[in-house]
């Protein structure tokens, strides 16, 4: 991946996170949003970084160009799914809005669903050298 293209996944992350600074700003500082702020900045650094990790291997459509399994990718088999996840709930917690935490009922599914397409397709391609990877990392 050129590095022009790992600008994407720094930018939006910081655009996110002082669009919702900006949008909170005015609003007293709770344990609940403090919490929230911390979930959502550290769901969006570790989304980026996972991004990065993932470099030319990164697809909509589940591919197997490569297996990635360094840094985060050597514990975590989909931290793109787990980050964003975490970045939701603090982005729900940061508005004080708990009942947007109902977006896990449609969203958990759905990444369940593509993670098991995505392992399939890697199991596929990489047979073995897959299954003991996927053996040895969480999700």
């Amino acid at each position: 991946m050129e590095r022009k293209s790992h600008f994407r996944f720094v930018a939006l992350p910081l655009a996110v996170v002082l669009t919702v600074y900006a949008l909170t700003q005015d609003l007293p500082w709770t344990s609940m949003r403090i919490a929230g702020m911390t979930m959502m900045m550290l769901g969006f650094v570790f989304w980026g970084i996972a991004h990065v990790q993932l470099g030319d291997s990164f697809s909509v459509r589940p591919e197997a160009r490569q297996l990635v399994t360094h840094g985060i990718y050597s514990r975590i088999r989909n931290p793109i799914y787990v980050f964003s996840a975490i970045a939701i709930a603090g982005a729900a917690l940061t508005f004080e809005k708990p009942l947007w935490l109902l977006l896990f009922v449609v969203i958990l599914p759905l990444q369940l669903i593509r993670s098991r397409r995505e392992a399939r397709v890697l199991e596929d391609r990489f047979g073995e050298q897959y299954r003991e990877y996927a053996r040895h990392t969480w999700f």
